[in-house]
């Protein structure tokens, strides 16, 4: 590998670039900092029923509560990234480990709903900055060879946090109050930017260009729009008007960041990306991944509470397999070891077929029996601990180096857009298939709760549960095809694109400011335009 090169926009080590001698620890660091994200998705669900009792939360409350955090989050990942490009990914994970810290202690001080649903979206704020960082940073610090070992671990951190929420959340609610809920994370604030300020190399594109923000605020409010129009689906009804109002304005947003990004100078997200058949094969491939992933939680938590008969607490335990098993390949290397027999598109259609067997599998064999779901479960955490790495891999490295926080922000949108349309798809086929099969005596119900009630004997109860068991399955088959058929599209793009060569025949994924500083730099001779190409190399050291 070449030496690196020193600049203002990276540090000069004296180990190649992209492989830095802490890596390991510093990987550490960071998928600590990327766990307690997680966790806060899923750790207040446990703490429904004492927010209602402590703090006369109304449903309302309840519900924005929970959805602050990741609205906000989602609306600001393509921004943060872009601040991480521009002003340094060390800086930007110090800045959202300090936001999200000061957050979770507003959050555990809370006197009222309007309080904590501020707090958690100043949670969001710092929680878009880590997500989009850390990720940065892994591509930063490793190289070719061992980055997509690294990238299966700081994933298998999704896997884990999924099942370890309700777990850690239901233990610290056993002793102390909600507010412990938030308060742990306090000391893992405290100690990552320690280690952050102390290990990490920072890295940035190079400056001189004007920040989009324009791009910034339509970017925010398209994700927002969109992001809120899922959220509110399920229990507002599709159709309503808060759902399509919101969905039409991020629609719009959305629309019109494109439209803006393709034509100012200086854009947050090169839209040329998308001409480039590895990326769209990624993309494609990451959004099922997500779509089949959220889809079945969804599904299964409410199959193994409603149909199976499971508490909350015992229902997380019995979805913990599937975590379980991406967290054992992933850090084992296992995946990693099996990325140069396979390639990427044999890495990701391998990955997704298993993935779409062990939807097929739930759906067929985990009816009413927890056994055959576990089998399900295992075959799906192989399939996602061979794909989402290989996913974001492919995503990151189809963008340059120096927009390294854009793509993150990229594949953490697709990962959030990929689960809220599983929500939305899978469970419009599940309420659909259910209201088809529901018995006379309770026909027109909408909910399995609401069509209990209008039972009044042992066999309408049991044709009810039939029919919403039959409805989950159903709903498992739609979600594993749709995966199955993702896994084709993007194995045969990106196949395609390792043959032609990805370069060839579409815009080189090529961040503007290079192009830029390549023209600028033309009078400046020879010397001046390789010592600019030897900056910008520098980003990966």
């Amino acid at each position: 590998m070449p030496s690196p090169v020193a600049s203002d926009a990276a540090i000069t080590t004296l180990h190649p670039p992209g492989r830095h001698a802490a890596r390991w620890l510093i990987l550490a660091v960071i998928c600590v900092a990327q766990l307690t994200v997680v966790l806060d998705n899923t750790v207040l669900n446990v703490a429904i029923p004492s927010l209602t009792e402590e703090m006369g939360a109304t449903t309302a409350d309840v519900q924005w509560m929970i959805n602050a955090y990741s609205l906000v989050q989602s609306g600001l990942l393509l921004t943060a990234g872009n601040s991480a490009d521009r002003y340094g990914r060390k800086k930007m994970l110090a800045v959202g480990l300090v936001l999200f810290g000061l957050a979770s202690l507003g959050a555990a001080l809370a006197q009222s709903p309007g309080q904590l649903i501020a707090a958690r979206a100043g949670m969001g704020v710092g929680g878009a900055l880590l997500v989009t960082t850390t990720l940065a940073v892994v591509m930063q610090i490793f190289d070719d060879e061992e980055r997509p070992k690294a990238i299966g671990i700081w994933s298998s951190v999704n896997s884990l946090g999924f099942a370890a929420g309700p777990l850690i959340g239901g233990s610290l609610l056993d002793h102390f109050w909600w507010g412990s809920l938030f308060l742990v994370n306090l000391p893992v604030a405290v100690i990552a930017v320690a280690a952050v300020v102390t290990l990490v190399p920072e890295s940035k594109s190079r400056g001189g260009d004007r920040p989009d923000l324009l791009g910034a605020l339509l970017s925010m409010i398209g994700m927002g729009g969109v992001v809120f129009a899922i959220i509110s689906g399920p229990h507002a009804g599709w159709f309503s008007g808060q759902v399509l109002i919101s969905a039409a304005i991020g629609i719009a947003g959305l629309a019109l960041f494109a439209g803006w990004e393709l034509h100012t100078p200086h854009p947050m997200l090169d839209m040329h990306f998308f001409r480039n058949r590895r990326f769209i094969g990624a993309v494609s491939g990451g959004i099922l991944v997500a779509f089949g992933m959220g889809g079945s939680m969804f599904l299964l938590t409410q199959h193994l509470q409603l149909v199976l008969g499971y508490g909350p607490l015992d229902a997380g335990l019995r979805m913990a397999p599937l975590a379980v098993t991406v967290i054992l390949i992933n850090f084992t290397g296992l995946g990693a070891r099996l990325m140069p027999k396979f390639g990427t598109p044999g890495m990701i259609i391998t990955g997704m077929s298993l993935l779409a067997a062990g939807l097929a599998a739930i759906s067929l064999l985990g009816g009413h029996s927890y056994g055959g779901m576990l089998t399900g479960l295992i075959v799906m955490g192989l399939g996602v601990a061979l794909a989402m790495p290989t996913m974001a891999n492919a995503i990151m490295s189809a963008i340059p180096p120096a927009k390294a926080g854009v793509g993150a922000g990229v594949n953490g949108t697709l990962m959030e857009f990929g689960q809220g349309l599983g929500v939305a798809v899978l469970g419009a086929v599940l309420n659909s298939r259910f209201t088809a099969l529901l018995p006379l005596a309770a026909a027109g119900a909408g909910s399995l709760s609401a069509a209990l009630a209008r039972t009044h004997s042992t066999a309408e109860r049991t044709a009810v549960q039939d029919a919403f068991a039959s409805g989950i399955g159903t709903s498992q088959l739609v979600g594993a095809a749709a995966v199955f058929l993702g896994g084709l599209l993007a194995a045969v793009l990106l196949r395609r694109a390792e043959r032609t060569g990805h370069e060839q025949g579409e815009p080189a994924p090529e961040a503007p400011e290079a192009r830029e500083a390549q023209g600028a730099q033309g009078a400046q001779g020879a010397r001046g335009a390789q010592g600019a190409h030897g900056a910008h190399g520098a980003q990966v050291g």
